[in-house]
């Protein structure tokens, strides 16, 4: 039996559910402290592979730039000096490529966009003259649809006779400079290319004449302060419609041109087709002195187009018959409402 108290203290004992504290000795923190010096020290190193890594790759790409930056000027600097050591062209040589790319681009230019047209006679004076050079829009109906006043140059392959024939000469070399010139504008381009005025497009009615001599399109008398002076309609009177896909053309200088009024016997009534029409006339280039545009007159802004002027009465016709058969409807249906009400009374 102990009477006394205890020579030394004892441990109390922890609470049901309580874990006491874990006391880590001075050998345990030391390994501890290794441990997390030793990762340190590998993930430093990986960075330091990682950062290696990537400085192998930039010096890799920057020689291998470098290294074809020094190939290609390498390659340039051989051309040049191949080109340095290459003789120069004869001036022949050179002037024939310039003729051909020339020529190449008058080829291109003459067969989708313009045409230059020489006048060979006196049917357009006063607005073209003999020798005149005309500028002729090749795509202008391709995108577009003719007018009326409008100067066209048209086929009359197979349909209309030569207004004036054009010798040729006997000599090849000539013949082939005749046919140089006419493609570039500078010569007649054959017997077959004729240039009028409209004067009428499908649907107009066009009447020869009035007491004055004026002709009557779609019932407006023109004023044709254009024409030649002394220029008289009434010797060729007519009265004609102009049909789907044809025109009705006429020169200004009407005593001394051959036109629609003397084509009249042939298929088309003395029309043409516009599918034969090469372009519009739209500037006089040569000569300088009488180098103008050719506008469309007023006085053709002031005709009614024939199917316009019907238009509206069509519009109208289309509008009322609905509604009258509407009316109708309705009377018959009061009506029938009517009688039925008539009988149950």
């Amino acid at each position: 039996m102990i009477d006394g108290p205890f020579d030394h203290d004892l441990p109390m004992p922890e609470p049901y559910g309580v874990e006491a504290p874990k006391v880590r000795t001075s050998g345990q923190q030391a390994s501890g402290v290794q441990e997390s010096e030793v990762q340190e020290s590998e993930v430093q190193e990986s960075e330091v592979q990682e950062s290696e890594v990537q400085e192998s790759a930039v010096e890799s790409v920057a020689t291998h730039s470098a290294s074809g930056h020094r190939k290609r000027s390498r390659a340039g600097s051989a051309r040049a000096d191949r080109r340095a050591a290459r003789p120069p062209r004869p001036f022949w040589l050179e002037a024939v490529i310039l003729l051909v790319v020339a020529a190449v681009i008058a080829v291109g230019v003459h067969s989708f966009l313009f045409q230059a047209f020489y006048i060979p006679s006196g049917s357009m004076e006063n607005t073209l003259h003999v020798g005149d050079r005309v500028l002729v829009n090749r795509l202008s109906y391709k995108v577009g649809h003719v007018q009326r006043g409008q100067v066209v140059v048209f086929s009359g392959v197979d349909s209309w006779t030569p207004e004036g024939s054009i010798s040729q000469p006997h000599n090849p070399v000539l013949r082939g400079l005749r046919k140089v010139g006419s493609y570039l504008g500078f010569a007649p381009s054959g017997e077959t290319d004729f240039i009028k005025r409209v004067v009428g497009v499908p649907g107009d009615h066009i009447v020869c004449c009035d007491n004055q001599g004026r002709l009557i399109i779609n019932g407006t008398a023109m004023r044709e302060s254009y024409l030649y002076p002394g220029s008289d309609n009434r010797t060729l009177p007519f009265d004609v419609t102009v049909p789907p896909g044809r025109l009705w053309v006429e020169g200004d200088h009407r005593n001394d041109s051959a036109d629609s009024r003397l084509h009249t016997g042939l298929p088309g009534g003395g029309t043409i087709p516009i599918n034969k029409v090469v372009g519009r006339a739209f500037v006089i280039v040569w000569p300088f002195s009488h180098a103008h545009q050719l506008t469309i007159p007023r006085s053709y802004h002031t005709i009614s187009n024939a199917t316009a002027s019907a238009l509206p009465s069509a519009v109208g016709l289309g509008v009322a018959t609905p509604m009258l058969a509407f009316r109708r409807r309705r009377r018959r249906l009061r009506a029938r409402s009517c009688r039925l009400r008539a009988r149950r009374s």
